[in-house]
């Protein structure tokens, strides 16, 4: 399978299964383009007559082509067969181990968004605070149910978890202090909306969290639109400074600034420009997913602009880069040299399987946007998982289980979706969120070419 486009003024082809990368002229754009369903003669008879104004493309230049194609697909770099569909992953049965959790340490928050998918932190259920008990629990859980797998992460989330902010250091101090004993090595994740955010705070996240991020949507009217406090006001005041002083703080230690676009900002580069504007460098900006019947939901007539949108940013970051200026966007982050392994690649994120959520009571979901749906519920940290059937829907979130996905050219970069966007747009863990897998196809598209530029112009 391959995939052609063009961006920036590449010609760019994809060999899907072999992940090649090729940079071609208009000739071999356009010939590879009919390879497969056209033979040489049909092909060349083709070319002549589009390039006929074209005195130096010739018969023999088009054969020439088409050798080159050729040897190409004979060292398996073009055209590629899928080695992976005939490998039978049986991933039901396959022997997983916990890696990492998501503690939902606070089921509550000190802001009032609009378009929070957890219900304003509450999760469509009763306000709570995790006790240092279930959390204590929830990390032995973790450890038990780790196999031989050194590197653990957990995920501090709520609502806003530096509400509960001393059981997270609570919590902290009890993995550092059995680390050596156990054989692991734990690494913590914050995502704070910031209006807690103080010295303390950032001394402890500094010296404990391997990444934090800090929910900020960009321009101050796009931001308090939607993120407002309880009593109404907007939001951007109280925690643009406080993410400021934390990003001069925290140096070259990992974090992103993370913002939602909807419906009222499809331009969303100009959110991204403000809060790299701001001396915020490590950027992300994710679509809402919301019904479609909100106003603030995205829709398919959107769908042009955010093209372009990403193009943009695309553009712009290469520009930056140039100039000594770099910014870095989550979803333009691709190895094309040492990615994930072909198992990651098809499995994704391990939703239900490797990775669960915790609630403040000890319950375990596949992950925090299941939280609060019984159909869900694996679990609990004292009895570890009990409701098998889910988890084995779960074993099967791949990018082989989705009929979808069988002619989709990215599938083997989104490992089929996410789960939860799946089945809040179809019903089920195993369909499409189509809108999404649009938006993504472009995102990819924008990051190989991205890698292309870079590499010519280190050339």
């Amino acid at each position: 399978m391959i995939h052609r486009y063009q961006l920036n003024g590449y010609n760019i082809v994809l060999d899907v299964f072999s992940g090649s990368v090729h940079v071609v002229d208009d000739l071999a754009y356009d010939v590879i383009g009919l390879y497969e369903d056209h033979d040489a003669d049909s092909i060349i008879s083709a070319m002549l007559e589009k390039y006929r104004a074209d005195s130096d493309i010739t018969e023999a230049e088009i054969r020439d082509c088409l050798d080159d194609i050729e040897q190409l697909k004979s060292e398996g770099k073009l055209f590629a067969p899928d080695e992976y569909a005939d490998l039978a992953f049986d991933f039901k049965a396959r022997n997983t181990v916990i890696k990492a959790l998501c503690l939902h340490v606070a089921h509550t928050c000190n802001l009032n968004c609009e378009y929070c998918f957890a219900s304003q932190g509450k999760y469509h259920g009763d306000r709570a605070l995790m006790s240092f008990a279930v959390a204590k629990q929830a990390i032995d859980f973790l450890i038990e149910h780790s196999g031989s797998r050194k590197n653990l992460e957990v995920d501090f989330f709520g609502g806003e978890p530096l509400m509960n902010f001393d059981v997270v250091k609570e919590i902290v101090a009890y993995c550092r202090s059995i680390e050596k004993e156990k054989g692991k090595n734990f690494r913590f994740t914050l995502t704070t909306n910031g209006v807690l955010l103080d010295d303390e705070v950032i001394d402890f996240a500094n010296k404990e969290c391997h990444n934090v991020v800090l929910s900020l949507d960009g321009r101050k009217e796009v931001h308090d639109r939607l993120r407002k406090t309880v009593s109404g006001g907007g939001s951007y005041d109280i925690i643009v400074p406080k993410f400021q002083h934390f990003v001069e703080r925290r140096g070259s230690k990992g974090y992103y600034i993370r913002g939602t676009f909807t419906h009222n900002n499809t331009d969303f580069t100009n959110d991204i420009f403000h809060m790299a504007d701001l001396g915020f460098t490590e950027l992300s900006m994710e679509p809402v997913v919301c019904p479609p019947d909100d106003p603030y939901a995205l829709t398919y007539d959107d769908l042009p602009v955010l093209f372009e949108q990403y193009e943009l940013l695309a553009k712009d970051m290469l520009r930056r880069e140039k100039e000594g200026k770099p910014i870095t966007f989550y979803h333009y982050m691709l190895d094309l040299n040492a990615g994930p392994c072909i198992y990651k690649r098809i499995s994704g994120c391990g939703s239900g399987t490797e990775y669960m959520a915790v609630t403040p009571w000890g319950d375990l979901y596949p992950c925090h946007q299941f939280v609060g749906n019984p159909d869900y519920l694996l679990g609990n940290v004292y009895d570890g998982v009990t409701n098998t059937a889910v988890q084995d829907e779960f074993k099967l979130c791949n990018a082989y289980a989705r009929p979808d996905c069988q002619d989709c050219w990215a599938k083997l970069y989104c490992s089929g979706g996410c789960a939860a966007n799946a089945y809040h747009a179809t019903g089920s863990v195993t369909g499409v969120y189509r809108y999404g897998c649009e938006l993504f196809k472009k995102r990819i598209e924008c990051a190989i070419m991205m890698k292309v530029a870079q590499a010519e112009s280190n050339e």
